[in-house]
């Protein structure tokens, strides 16, 4: 038993051994590709025939990528055409037999992951906040690989297959839903002073196509609109301009009614492991409330578990500061004569009422979505917006970009997506800065045939505290158990449920 242990720790030492650093795969990698070409490409288009192997009809193929993260990939084959896009704001899927959709959840996550790796491989992974791990070898159409795994911000894998005799990449993998994408490469040729694959196989939704690269063109001016939502303009669409006004006046409305309601909110913090795996670390469960427009925040649970009677105790206390530290401020901002807060304050909510307002809705169309018909829009900064006299909050929605679900019977908002363009500083930098990139989803839900309410956010983001430390942030964050509640600022608990 004694060699059969030390021939077992030797076996264990030895697999150990053989495992190698994703770096110094790459490192060879990017060498074989050129990596200092790769590094100075802002856009590629490449062109193409593909052919459909099941029945060899063939058609055209045309891949277009800029940076920072747009992409398009389209192809026709016998009149049925599939295109799949990220323009920077939304993702979204075209094909003959269900026209074009916008892409939410794991299919938009992993359109996103998808488009920043194309146009820069692994080599922005760092600033991306991706991480590289080691995924073992394969055997890729009879040539031994080694595997790296990149796995994005929001936690999408991409397998990585890699020749480790001439460094180029042999094939990727990603999931896309339900699916998996397998692209294979081979036939690499220089183009502007980098390798690209002039053949490539692709399987995806049980069918495999070749595709004959005829050419590759880098640095091109390729314009915005080729990535953006290809938008019907035979179809009908309410007033625009009446539809962001009835909007407006209804998002004023739900978050005057949001003053009447409480309800629970547990955050999950997560993690992309150094295996590429998302992990949860902990969690908190609160009870908010809104009083005179300030939220009231109250723990009730750590990591799943209800608080000891005297931390709940000092919590139930720290309400009721809460509660006299807004009366205070109203009473300061009265006395100085300003309608509203201060500029500074950032317990008072931001509506997105105001987010619209500071925003330049584009690309509208129509949709179904959750069983009902919206109205969507790309959204980006409104250059008109006077960010200026913003409050600071504001000021850090005035920078995103992305997509906006609007519910067209009852105009209010059912989902956004929205994505960091520039940092964000906080004092000038020196307080803080969120980094470019981060990223949030917000999904509502409709309660009591009145109001959308949210439901469940997705928050991931980088910043920089006090010009030293680096926190990544991934959370996922529920909010449930709504009920309408009347505030007693004293005798009783804010956030207290009444019947």
């Amino acid at each position: 038993m004694k060699h059969i242990a030390v021939f077992t720790l030797l076996l264990v030492c030895a697999v150990v051994g053989l495992a190698q650093s994703p770096s110094a795969i790459l490192k060879k990698s990017e060498k074989a590709m050129g990596a200092a070409a790769l590094k100075k490409k802002d856009s590629v288009r490449i062109t193409g025939t593909i052919t459909r192997e099941s029945d060899g009809a063939t058609g055209k193929y045309v891949y277009r990528s800029a940076r920072p993260n747009m992409l398009n990939i389209s192809f026709d084959i016998g009149g049925f055409g599939t295109e799949s896009s990220y323009n920077g704001r939304s993702s979204w899927r075209r094909d003959s037999r269900q026209g074009v959709q916008t892409l939410t959840g794991r299919e938009s996550n992993a359109m996103q992951a998808r488009a920043a790796y194309r146009n820069s491989l692994w080599l922005n992974a760092k600033n991306e906040k991706a991480k590289l791990s080691y995924g073992g070898t394969a055997n890729v159409n009879g040539r031994q690989s080694d595997i790296v795994v990149y796995t994005s911000a929001k936690g999408v894998p991409i397998k990585i297959y890699i020749d480790p005799q001439s460094g180029f990449v042999l094939r990727d993998e990603i999931a896309v839903g339900d699916q998996v994408e397998v692209w294979d490469y081979s036939d690499y040729r220089d183009a502007g002073g980098a390798k690209y694959p002039f053949a490539i196989r692709v399987s995806l939704a049980g069918q495999a196509f070749g595709i004959k690269v005829d050419e590759v063109k880098t640095n091109l001016q390729i314009a915005r609109s080729a990535f953006d939502y290809p938008v019907d303009n035979n179809a009908p669409l309410p007033d625009i301009g009446a539809l962001l006004k009835e909007v407006q006046a209804n998002e004023d409305r739900v978050d005057s009614m949001l003053d009447n309601y409480s309800y629970k909110q547990k955050s999950i913090t997560r993690e992309v492991d150094k295996n590429g795996q998302i992990r949860e670390t902990d969690s908190e469960t609160v009870q908010l409330s809104f009083y005179k427009g300030y939220r009231i925040r109250r723990q009730i649970e750590k990591d799943g578990k209800p608080l000891s009677m005297s931390d709940q105790a000092k919590e139930d206390k720290d309400v009721q500061k809460q509660v006299e530290d807004v009366e205070k401020k109203i009473a300061k901002t009265e006395a100085r004569n300003v309608n509203g807060p201060p500029s500074e304050d950032d317990n008072r909510r931001v509506s997105i009422a105001e987010v619209l307002r500071a925003s330049r809705l584009i690309n509208p169309r129509r949709e179904r979505f959750g069983g009902r018909d919206c109205v969507v829009f790309d959204f980006e900064p409104n250059p008109d917006f006077d960010m200026k006299s913003a409050k600071t909050a504001l000021k850090f929605f005035g920078k995103t970009a992305g997509v906006m679900w609007i519910d067209e019977q009852d105009k209010q908002v059912a989902r956004v997506e929205a994505v960091l363009f520039d940092s964000y500083k906080v004092g000038g930098g020196v307080l803080a800065k969120i980094n470019k990139g981060a990223a949030f989803t917000l999904d509502k839900e409709r309660f009591n045939d009145e109001i959308w309410l949210p439901a469940t956010a997705e928050i991931n983001l980088s910043l920089r505290v006090l010009l030293v430390k680096g926190i990544s942030v991934n959370q996922l964050i529920r909010s449930y158990d709504y009920h309408r509640f009347e505030t007693e600022v004293k005798g009783a608990k804010v956030g207290d449920d009444k019947p």
